[in-house]
């Protein structure tokens, strides 16, 4: 707050470093789950970076999808939609079909198509932000762990556990050698697809489950339970 009212007294009210302000204001009552104080400041520094930059500028889009994800963080999904579509849009315009921002942004929209149990428009965009992601970042990357570990719980949602596992296996080996054994990425992959393994058995389909020892472990964990 101090900043903000700091680059306001030495700016003025309209200036693109006021806008950042008012972001990085929203943005710290986002993730203090304080959703409504930082609507109206994600909602004044979209309408700065409009005014100031145009309709079309990476300002404009990372505000777009930063009001989308609030709106998706309060179940909130027919009005988070639209901004999302307009950020991914804005992107490609403006960087090109194959760019990081442009993945982030594909990656958003499926995941609140996701959340909406909209798992066939999810696919999709899920597959192009892991496709991108790979050519830019390369096969290591911890982002293609996150990227592969969205795809694997669509799959696992959607009673694929055939398709679901090799891609936990390839986030989790990711994770294990770019973060280490103790990042909380590691766990959390672990734990998806021991959920995984467990709504196949649950399903009678134990005969599609991988011969991996990880899988086959949780396996005999889930039947001694």
């Amino acid at each position: 707050q101090q900043a903000l009212e700091m680059r306001r007294a030495l700016l003025g009210d309209r200036h693109p470093d006021v806008a950042t302000s008012l972001n990085n204001l929203a943005l710290l009552y986002q993730s203090q789950g304080r959703y409504e104080e930082a609507e109206p400041y994600y909602q004044q520094a979209l309408e700065m970076r409009r005014a100031l930059l145009g309709d079309r500028h990476p300002a404009v889009a990372t505000s777009l999808n930063n009001l989308a994800g609030l709106y998706r963080s309060q179940g909130r999904y027919e009005e988070a939609e639209p901004y999302y579509q307009q950020a991914l849009e804005m992107m490609r315009a403006l960087l090109g079909d194959r760019h990081p921002a442009v993945a982030t942004s594909l990656n958003n929209l499926a995941g609140l198509y996701d959340s909406q149990g909209r798992y066939e428009e999810a696919e999709p965009y899920y597959q192009q932000a892991l496709e991108i992601s790979l050519e830019v970042l390369g096969e290591s990357h911890p982002t293609i762990g996150i990227r592969l570990g969205n795809l694997a719980g669509l799959y696992s949602k959607t009673g694929r556990f055939a398709d679901a596992q090799p891609l936990y296996l390839q986030a989790l080996s990711i994770f294990m050698q770019r973060l280490g054994q103790e990042h909380p990425y590691v766990n959390t992959t672990v734990q998806n697809l021991f959920g995984c393994v467990q709504s196949a058995m649950a399903a009678g389909q134990e005969a599609m489950l991988s011969y991996h020892p990880l899988i086959q472990n949780m396996v005999q964990q889930i039947k001694a339970s």
